[in-house]
C-alpha cells in the first residue's frame, strides 16, 4: 500500500441521515476528502466507511 491510496469514503450524518460518497486520499493512516460539515450544520457526529478502489 503506498502512501497516497485513493479510498472511496461513504459519510452518513447521524443527525438528519443525509449520505454522502466521496473520494479521498488515505496518507499515513489518515483520509482527507476535505469534507467539513453536513447541510444541517452538522461538523461531529458521523458515520464513516471506507471503501478501497
Amino acid at each position: 500500500m503506498s502512501l497516497n491510496d485513493r479510498v472511496k469514503v461513504t459519510i452518513r450524518c447521524n443527525n438528519c441521515g443525509e449520505r454522502f460518497i466521496l473520494r479521498g486520499r488515505k496518507e499515513k493512516g489518515k483520509i482527507d476528502t476535505g469534507f467539513k460539515q453536513c447541510i444541517c450544520n452538522n461538523a461531529n457526529d458521523f458515520e464513516i466507511e471506507t471503501h478501497d478502489f
